[in-house]
C-alpha cells in the first residue's frame, strides 16, 4: 500500500469511528475477542480536571465495561475535595497520594491499594506528586455526581 492509500484509509477510519461515537486511543489498549482488556498504563496522557494540578483520564468506556470504570489521575503539589458518590479503588503508581477523611490522613506509596467507600468525603492530595490508577463501582461514576 502506497502512502495516499494508507492516509485515505487513515482518514476514513477516523471518520468512520467518529461517526460510530469512537474516538482515537492515545495510549495502548489492547481489546481481546473475549472481553478482556489490556491498558499499558505508562502510555495513559491525563488531561486537566476541574483545577489546576488535577488530571485524570478513564480507559473503558460504559460500552466495554458498563459495571467498573477505571482510569488514571495524577495530582501535582494540589489537594481537593471530593464526596464520592460510588466505590473506588486507588493503586498508587508513583509518588505519595493522601487521602484526608475526618482530619485523619490515609498514605499510600507506589504499589499500595486504598479503598474509599460509597458516600466518603475526602480530600485527595500530594506533598509533590501522585500518579494512580482508579477503579470505580458502579463505571456511570461522573453521571452520579
Amino acid at each position: 500500500m502506497n502512502r495516499s492509500e494508507q492516509l485515505i484509509r487513515d482518514i476514513v477510519t477516523q471518520v468512520l469511528n467518529e461517526s460510530m461515537g469512537k474516538q482515537e486511543q492515545d495510549f495502548v489498549k489492547k481489546k481481546d475477542p473475549s472481553g478482556v482488556i489490556l491498558i499499558k498504563s505508562d502510555t495513559v496522557k491525563c488531561e486537566r480536571f476541574e483545577q489546576d494540578g488535577v488530571a485524570l483520564k478513564d480507559v473503558v468506556t460504559l460500552e466495554e465495561a458498563p459495571r467498573m470504570g477505571a482510569g488514571i489521575m495524577e495530582l501535582d503539589n494540589t489537594s481537593f475535595e471530593w464526596t464520592l458518590t460510588y466505590d473506588e479503588y486507588d493503586v498508587v503508581l508513583s509518588g505519595v497520594l493522601e487521602i484526608v477523611v475526618d482530619g485523619r490522613i490515609v498514605t499510600g506509596y507506589p504499589g499500595d491499594i486504598i479503598y474509599i467507600p460509597k458516600n466518603t468525603k475526602i480530600h485527595f492530595q500530594t506533598p509533590s506528586h501522585a500518579r494512580y490508577a482508579y477503579f470505580v463501582y458502579p463505571a456511570n461514576w461522573g453521571e452520579l455526581i
